[in-house]
């Protein structure tokens, strides 16, 4: 499924509305368009309602509507309505007659199969067979990441990618917090602001009738994202550098790749245009899907960029599935030094979510005493676990990680 799919389903539907007899305008659809880019709903009521209000200018409108949702959203969208199609008609709904749902109420005339037709939307009788599920159709735009929500990045198409893409850029990134030193006045301080009380106690004669408080400011942390590229990680560094370049756009992050050395990306991904970031990305690091140096790549972070204060106080992300064809003993004393700088250590590793696994790789076995939090972020789902790590490394745990953890 490309990008432009679900623009297409906002538009085939506003034209099956407008023929049908619902005045439908452009506005009125792109209106609708941005209703679920904003509400993003996952059932098909919520979608029922967010075009009912948007759509709609009469009560009148309403039977011709759940006409149509039922339509075009119940049952099944045939690939032709994408292709431009005008003499495709849409499928009966695939709904029992006897449930109820919105956009399915009981109107006179209506078969029991699925609603009366209308002039866009003719009524026509369900098969006795079920529909075969290799049959070229997709399912309505509002499904598609729930179906992509626990498939593993490796596994999906170049469509599935395509729309993974999309949903990742639209992940919610919040950065982590840190106190700061300064101290500014809030209702809720817990310290005493003696010369803003005396001030404000001039306005009552001077009895300091109003005490002022004061607390420390928040301040967001520095976020680093330090992804494997080598051949091992192709299928996962496609997606992860989507969220690297909405890290780099929302949290001023910096971002790193690496194979067999290590490149900042930081400058490439800052660019508005998506294609023109990708497209610098893939010219700056030659070594992409190559060989796996961790520890070196490391350990050039640290000496280049890390000790230099990149590093110090800041949440590192890291991504990559631990195969180190160098000694795992330089990856060991990389992780080491970088658990004495960083605040949190963040390990994303794919493999991770796999029954059997085991971090018994040279290279992950090294690393895993000195990591926070280690998580798998294989699909939209893990993602998201990938996405709270970052945002709950507020405080510095010396319980729940295995940084402290003495190694075996």
């Amino acid at each position: 499924m490309t990008d432009n799919v679900f623009p297409d389903i906002v538009a085939t539907f506003g034209h099956l509305l407008h023929a049908a007899g619902v005045p439908v305008t452009p506005e009125r659809s792109t209106r609708f368009g941005a209703a679920i880019s904003l509400a993003r709903p996952q059932r098909l009521d919520e979608l029922y309602w967010l075009g009912r209000v948007t759509l709609l200018t009469g009560q009148a409108q309403v039977e011709t509507y759940d006409a149509v949702f039922q339509q075009v959203f119940r049952g099944v969208i045939d690939l032709a309505d994408f292709r431009g199609d005008s003499n495709a008609v849409a499928p009966p709904s695939s709904i029992p007659s006897g449930e109820r749902q919105p956009g399915d109420p009981q109107r006179t005339g209506d078969t029991p199969t699925g609603p009366r037709g209308t002039s866009a939307t003719p009524g026509q009788r369900a098969d006795d067979g079920e529909q075969e599920e290799d049959s070229p159709s997709v399912l309505a735009a509002v499904s598609g990441d729930e179906r992509l929500e626990t498939r593993d990045f490796a596994r999906c198409s170049e469509e599935e990618l395509a729309l993974i893409r999309r949903l990742v850029e639209q992940l919610p990134l919040v950065p982590p917090m840190r106190r700061g030193r300064r101290l500014r006045r809030h209702s809720a301080g817990s310290r005493l602001d003696i010369r803003g009380t005396l001030r404000r106690a001039h306005r009552t004669a001077g009895d300091p009738v109003v005490l002022v408080q004061r607390r420390r400011t928040e301040r967001p942390r520095r976020v680093v994202l330090i992804a494997d590229v080598s051949g091992s990680m192709e299928p996962y560094a496609r997606v992860y550098l989507h969220l690297m370049r909405g890290a780099v756009q929302a949290l001023h992050a910096e971002a790193f790749v690496f194979a067999t050395r290590l490149t900042r990306l930081t400058r490439a991904l800052s660019s508005s245009h998506p294609d023109v970031a990708y497209r610098k990305a893939a010219l700056a690091a030659p070594d992409w899907s190559g060989g796996t140096r961790i520890g070196r790549a490391l350990a050039g972070f640290l000496d280049e960029f890390g000790r230099r204060g990149m590093a110090r106080g800041a949440v590192v992300v890291i991504v990559s599935d631990g195969w180190e064809i160098d000694s795992p003993a330089l990856v060991g004393l990389s992780m080491e030094r970088l658990s004495r700088l960083a605040h949190h250590v963040i390990w994303v590793n794919p493999r991770k979510a796999g029954e059997a696994y085991e971090p018994l790789v040279g290279g992950m076995a090294a690393a895993l005493p000195y990591v926070d939090t280690f998580v798998s972020g294989h699909s939209l789902r893990a993602l998201e676990d990938v996405m709270v790590a970052i945002r709950s490394a507020t405080e510095r745990s010396t319980t729940a990680g295995l940084r402290h953890r003495v190694p075996a």
